[in-house]
């Protein structure tokens, strides 16, 4: 829904420009998005499971936990309502943050969006690592779902849009990989810092995710933004000067006349949300 240059008709077409080591690194940073992602993913499981954690802020949930013997039946015993707003509210928040992601990705480009969304989930890791209350690791939920959202809307859009069309799948895939390196970092680091005496561990492991967060922030920082964003915005000159860039050749005016005839295309549809209750969608 962000929009961008993408043809409806005919096959790719081969355009000049191959994997230049540039692009390379600009896709190996802007994966970075997809730690933030797993990260949460592999850490919000391995915290819900540390007793300090539960006994500090579920503790009707701990007291079950603790009464039930390893032999007897383990079900529902994180049966709670505050404990399933602590879990789920992220991946609502992620939603609902993806729809306004989308409009900032369009008009602002994919570069602010990245940004909002790194700067987001930070101030989020920071919330849940100093919790003193639920609402607190329950705002903080809510904030690292928003980074979420706006990391995921933008991200894949980013990689597509860089990446030559020849290697646009081995690209994108980058994001899914850096999601699983982020749910293994998470595991490693719930273990070690479970293991820290006086049960406070729990609070390294949440607000840790800062780090991935520093990461990506400091990546999107670094990079410009996409020739397809720039053509939406009219900035047509510094598009084609982008492209000339990230292809490594000396002429690209038949991928570059192709975006701005897609992005003029995409400027003619209405009503974009709406077409998804299409039949034929």
């Amino acid at each position: 829904m962000a929009g961008g240059g993408v043809i409806s008709s005919g096959n790719s077409k081969a355009y000049p420009g191959g994997l230049t080591c540039k692009v390379l690194i600009t896709c190996l940073v802007a994966a970075c998005g997809g730690l933030i992602f797993g990260y949460d993913i592999g850490i919000s499981g391995g915290v819900t499971s540390m007793s300090p954690f539960l006994k500090e802020f579920f503790p009707e949930v701990y007291k079950k936990e603790s009464e039930i013997k390893p032999s007897s039946n383990q079900y529902c015993k994180f049966n709670s309502t505050t404990l399933t707003m602590f879990t789920s509210s992220l991946y609502l928040a992620a939603l609902l943050a993806s729809c306004v992601a989308s409009c900032v990705t369009k008009s602002c480009g994919r570069k602010i969006s990245m940004l909002v969304g790194g700067i987001t989930f930070c101030i989020g890791a920071l919330f849940n690592g100093f919790a003193q209350t639920v609402w607190m690791l329950i705002v903080g939920r809510i904030l690292l779902g928003v980074g979420i959202g706006f990391a995921n809307q933008s991200v894949p859009l980013y990689l597509s849009e860089v990446a030559p069309y020849k290697y646009r799948g081995a690209c994108n895939v980058l994001f899914q990989l850096s999601i699983t390196i982020g749910i293994l970092v998470a595991n490693a680091v719930n273990y070690g810092f479970a293991q820290i005496k006086g049960g406070w561990g729990w609070r390294l492991s949440l607000g840790g995710a800062i780090v991935p967060a520093i990461i990506f922030i400091a990546g999107s920082l670094t990079l410009a933004d996409t020739p397809n964003s720039l053509i939406q915005r009219g900035k047509l000159e510094e598009a084609k000067q982008r492209l000339l860039k990230i292809r490594g050749v000396e002429n690209v005016d038949e991928e570059f006349n192709d975006m701005v005839e897609a992005s003029e295309q995409s400027k003619k549809i209405r009503s974009p949300w709406f077409n998804l209750l299409k039949r034929k969608v």
